[in-house]
């Protein structure tokens, strides 16, 4: 039985559910505006992945977005301008303009690396139009999973800027190919599934949309079942491990399992493998 997660109702522009024990479905939820993101979208956002990442009853995240058209066209260019942040007002000189916007953009970053940082695995379903702030979300899941008919852009520089929330940092660590990623994301030309698939951006590419939710779940599902003490274990040093040398990792590696491995759930593991029942694991 999935537990209950009445506690995320409150939320105005994300749907969370339960599809099954100890995972947690987030959809992003504006279809008829193609789920384009403004400020209070994205500071919501950080808010239910920091609440997620600490919460016992989930284990694994899946994060997907409502409606059939589009995972999202990244930024809300227009709700963006009528905020007003990024348009000097003449009251103040170019380097305090400069530190409101450094803090602006941090604060951006800060609630998109909520994903990220959430200590559950977090597969993200994307399909249809997926651009600019797409990239950014999804290089920060642990998983990507999309349908057939997703489109993808690095959009930044058609709108005149650098990526900033993440896609330049993370995207050439999770394919390994800088000439492809400078390829996309010099020209925001678009690329497709077949594509995303090929150079290792995404590890499954399904029929449609349901078909990825339904792959995403199931996974979702497989990966909730295990020692929430040796998968919360596993993201952390595959994290670490990224941005570190191997020798770094290794030794984080035996300072993190010199405190994980007091665990029960190494006995409840190799017992019910002796045995060939399935394991039940203690919260976390």
């Amino acid at each position: 039985m999935a537990p209950s997660l009445d506690e995320y109702t409150g939320f105005k522009h994300f749907l969370i559910s339960s599809p099954a024990e100890y995972v947690a479905h987030v959809e992003t939820n504006r279809p008829e505006k193609l789920n384009a993101f403004f400020e209070a979208m994205w500071l919501e956002l950080g808010e239910i992945f920091r609440k997620l990442s600490h919460d016992p009853n989930v284990r694994a995240v899946i994060f997907s977005a409502a409606g059939e058209r589009a995972f999202t066209a990244g930024l809300d260019v227009q709700a963006t301008n009528q905020g007003g942040m990024l348009s000097p007002d003449g009251t103040i000189d170019g380097s305090r303009f400069a530190t409101r916007v450094r803090r602006y953009i941090h604060e951006f970053q800060d609630s998109i690396s909520a994903i990220e940082k959430c200590e559950k695995p977090v597969i993200v379903v994307m399909h249809g139009i997926s651009i600019g702030l797409a990239i950014d979300m999804s290089c920060c899941a642990d998983i990507r999973i999309c349908s057939k008919d997703t489109k993808f852009s690095v959009k930044e520089v058609d709108i005149g800027l650098a990526a900033d929330i993440g896609t330049l940092s993370r995207l050439p660590k999770i394919v390994g190919n800088h000439g492809w990623v400078k390829d996309v994301c010099l020209s925001a030309r678009f690329f497709d599934a077949n594509e995303a698939l090929a150079v290792g951006y995404v590890s499954r590419v399904t029929e449609d949309k349901a078909g990825a939710i339904d792959a995403a779940t199931k996974l979702a599902t497989l990966i909730a079942s295990k020692s929430p003490v040796a998968v919360q274990g596993t993201k952390e040093i595959l994290n670490y491990s990224r941005d570190h040398s191997v020798a770094d990792g290794l030794h984080y590696t035996a300072v993190w399992n010199s405190a994980m491995l007091h665990s029960t759930d190494v006995a409840s593991a190799m017992l019910s493998g002796i045995k060939k029942t399935k394991p039940r694991f203690e919260k976390l």
